[in-house]
Parts: structure tokens; sequence; C-alpha cells
């Protein structure tokens, strides 16, 4: 069997290219994470296959789906499959299986923003999604920071808790640019510091793809004080012993920490 894996568009149509319309005419069959997504696109091209789902929760089926075919496409809802998507996970099933494995160049989100991003993309790290739990997000974001630009995807429902843990690994001084909508009628490149990143995106819709500039080793500027710190963790939420522990894990002195914890609230305006 021959596999062939497909970027199709982010956003705007015209960014598929010739040789990817070819390969979808050519193919018996296309495997997709969502066939009326992939519908449109092949009306919208003007071709008519048969459509498997393959999605995360179907792709360790793909041997069983793809039976009795010899010419395989693979797309995913957008951009080139294998990344942040069950892409990977076929790819490594296909050459388990023998099947001849081939990919094709074309859009995608993470090299348009890290390039326009404006700051040093001879070494990166992508990410992709960080880990849903905090300590995981934060203990990730620690180990990849220094010495390199960072790439992350995000999602709107997640995006302000996301930079609130930057702001804490990083600082607020620290240079970031966000892509929203790549490639989309509502594109946006928002370039500047983390500090006011939060408050230009309050009501975050759209895809995101968020570049960090390298950190340094040593500190760039003096470390967010422990007052500011405390009013970033209480506005997610945090009190009692996970306040604490999030302000000793951000490098506060325990007893400072539980202080600041047990201060009283002050007394709102009436």
């Amino acid at each position: 069997m021959r596999l062939v894996l497909v970027p199709t568009p982010i956003g705007n149509l015209e960014d598929i290219t010739l040789r990817a319309i070819r390969t979808l005419r050519e193919a018996e069959v296309v495997a997709c994470e969502d066939t009326r997504r992939t519908g449109v696109l092949l009306k919208h091209l003007g071709l008519s296959k048969p459509l498997v789902r393959l999605d995360q929760h179907t792709v360790g089926n793909a041997k069983r789906l793809l039976e009795g075919y010899e010419q395989v496409a693979y797309v995913t809802d957008a951009g080139t499959p294998g990344i942040s998507d069950p892409g990977a996970e076929l790819v490594a099933l296909a050459l388990k299986e023998g099947w001849q494995v081939e990919v094709l160049p074309g859009p995608t989100a993470l090299i348009p923003a890290l390039v326009a991003s404006g700051l040093p993309t001879a070494r990166f790290t992508f990410e992709g999604f960080l880990p849903q739990k905090r300590s995981e997000r934060r203990e990730r974001l620690e180990q990849v920071a220094v010495g390199r630009t960072v790439v992350l995807y995000e999602a709107p429902h997640r995006l302000q808790e996301t930079l609130l843990d930057l702001l804490q690994v990083y600082g607020p001084e620290h240079p970031v640019a966000i892509a929203r909508e790549i490639s989309k009628l509502h594109e946006e490149f928002w370039r500047g510091r983390l500090g006011d990143a939060r408050e230009h995106f309050k009501e975050p819709r759209g895809e995101f793809v968020l570049v960090l500039g390298p950190k340094m080793p040593q500190a760039e500027g003096p470390k967010p004080r422990a007052e500011d710190l405390l009013a970033l963790l209480k506005e997610r939420g945090l009190k009692g012993k996970e306040l604490v522990k999030a302000l000793t894990e951000a490098g506060v002195p325990r007893n400072q920490a539980y202080a600041l914890a047990h201060l009283p609230e002050a007394p709102k305006n009436r």
C-alpha cells in the first residue's frame, strides 16, 4: 500500500499545492479526521472520492479500515498531517506494516508564525500544545525556555491561563509574538512584551501560535516581585495550600509565601 500524507490549507484555500490536488485526484480513497470537513474541501476542488474517517479514536484500526486500497491519501482538518494530530500515529503504524509512506510539503501554522515573529529562528523548540495540568505545564516550560526560541500552539479557552504560566517562567518584560488565525480572514500578528499580552487578548478567539524569544541562562532583568506573583496566582483562583505551593515553586521563600498567602483581603469599594 502507498500512503501519502497531504497538507491542506489552514485558512486560505489558495494555499493548497498543485501536487496535493493531483495526489488527491489519483488516490483511491481519502482518509481524514472529519469526513464532512474534508468533503467540503474536495467539493471545492471538484473531486469526488470515498472518505474513511481516521481520527484519534479510530486511527488504531487503520489497517482494517484501509484494507483493499492500494493508493491512500491522508489529510487532517488543516495543515500538514503528523503535527499535533493522529497523523504521527498513522505513519508509525504504516511503517510497521511495511507500507510505502510519502509526505508532501505544504501549509503549517508553525513556520509562518516563527518567521514572522522577528525573533531568532536559528535554534527553536516546537512544543505544540502544553500539558493541561499546571504543574506539568510549568515543568515543561522550565525545561525548554533557556537558550532557544520556543513555539507553542494554544486554544482560545486556555490562552489566558497559559500566558499566566509564561509570565511566571519568563517575566513580564520578555519578548513574545502571538499569531492568530494564520492565513484566514482575521489573521493577526501581535508582537510585544509578555506583560502586555493578556490585556491585548482579553477575549481570545481563533487558534493561536505563541513564539517566545530565547531565555538567557542569567536573568534578563529583575525577577517579578513576590507581590506581583501573588496577584497573578490569585487571579487564577489559587488559595490556601495551593497558593503557598505555587509561590514556593516560583522561588519565593516558604515563610514569605505562607505570609503572603494568608494576607487578609483588601476591602472592596462600595
